[in-house]
């Protein structure tokens, strides 16, 4: 049983990764966090995907030296679930989606609205297992112990300090934004869609 958990943790894991890919594709703006990965991905050449990874693994890393009581066989299940992650970005970015263009302002955003029921609908039913955390979650739910401060205030800051990063980047670089209405989208979306699919 505890095998079939680990399965189809790693499962929607996977299928949040391809929501993600949509939202990206559909190019109005992405989520925070992944606002920072694309103004990244753009500056170094360096495909979105394996940006997505090397930042949650930094996140993971910081986990690893905060955490007083560490699993590791679950940070090991993570790094490998993170790889994969970057890899499914990459396959549907740049592989399997690369030919289709989206001209359409309306069907951009109905793409980036089904992208991102299909991202958190995978991140809620992969935490509903309690295997798998996103690094991001993680570390704000260990700081927030620490600390006794709220989870809401250390992931909210690192939302804005992802937008600031993101915005200094693609202005610095004259890159297009990558905060935009889909980044509003996704933070009036994502969490209610996770927040349903958890339970």
């Amino acid at each position: 049983m505890q095998y079939k958990k680990y399965f189809l943790s790693f499962f929607y894991y996977m299928v949040a990764a391809f929501g993600i890919s949509l939202t990206i594709k559909a190019e109005i703006g992405v989520s925070s966090l992944n606002s920072l990965n694309v103004a990244i991905s753009q500056v170094s050449r360096i495909e979105v995907g394996t940006i997505t990874t090397l930042v949650n693994i930094v996140f993971l890393i910081a986990c690893i030296f905060v955490e007083k009581n560490k699993k590791i066989f679950e940070y090991l299940f993570m790094i490998l679930s993170l790889i994969c992650f970057g890899s499914i970005i990459n396959i549907f970015l740049y592989h399997f989606l690369i030919g289709i263009q989206i001209n359409n302002y309306y069907l951009a955003i109905l793409v980036f609205t089904l992208g991102t029921i299909i991202a958190g609908y995978g991140t809620g039913r992969s935490l509903h297992y309690g295997i798998l955390k996103f690094p991001v979650e993680k570390l704000c739910l260990i700081l927030s112990d620490k600390t006794k401060k709220s989870f809401a205030l250390y992931r909210y800051g690192v939302d804005i300090i992802c937008i600031f990063f993101s915005l200094f980047i693609s202005l610095t670089f004259n890159y297009p934004l990558f905060v935009r209405e889909g980044t509003i989208l996704s933070f009036l979306l994502l969490t209610y869609v996770i927040n349903k699919s958890k339970k």
